[in-house]
């Protein structure tokens, strides 16, 4: 399952419900785009040694998912779709879709314009 940074923030949270989401789940996925935006979050929080340290072991037990050249062919596919439909969606939530296309994994997230993306489901909590 591809992790959106509201499910990171849930996870590292301790939220009940998206606890039992993970217990189903037998592979989690961060994209690169996510840990950059977790990492500004951090750089902008008053809480910045504490975040780090739980965001690094959190990154360490998950697999990374770098922009890569599939990823980008994807990114490409998705926007042109999403362009085409009317429904842009955040840039940055383009390229999560873009990862969660390549992996062919649906996405952990609240954010609802993801269901606006052909081929890809969001799991919400």
């Amino acid at each position: 399952m591809i992790l959106d940074t509201n499910a990171v923030s849930a996870i590292l949270a301790g939220d009940e419900s998206i606890k039992a989401i993970l217990k189903t789940v037998r592979s989690l996925v961060i994209p690169a785009i996510v840990v950059g935006e977790y990492r500004y979050g951090i750089a902008m929080s008053r809480k910045q040694s504490e975040l780090d340290v739980a965001f690094d072991q959190l990154v360490r037990r998950v697999t990374f998912a770098p922009v890569d050249e599939p990823v980008t062919r994807r990114y490409a596919q998705v926007r042109r779709a999403l362009r085409d439909a009317g429904t842009p969606i955040p840039e940055n939530d383009v390229w999560i879709a873009a990862t969660a296309a390549h992996y062919q994994m649906p996405v952990l997230s609240r954010d609802a314009h993801f269901d606006l993306v052909p081929g890809i489901k969001r799991v919400g909590w």
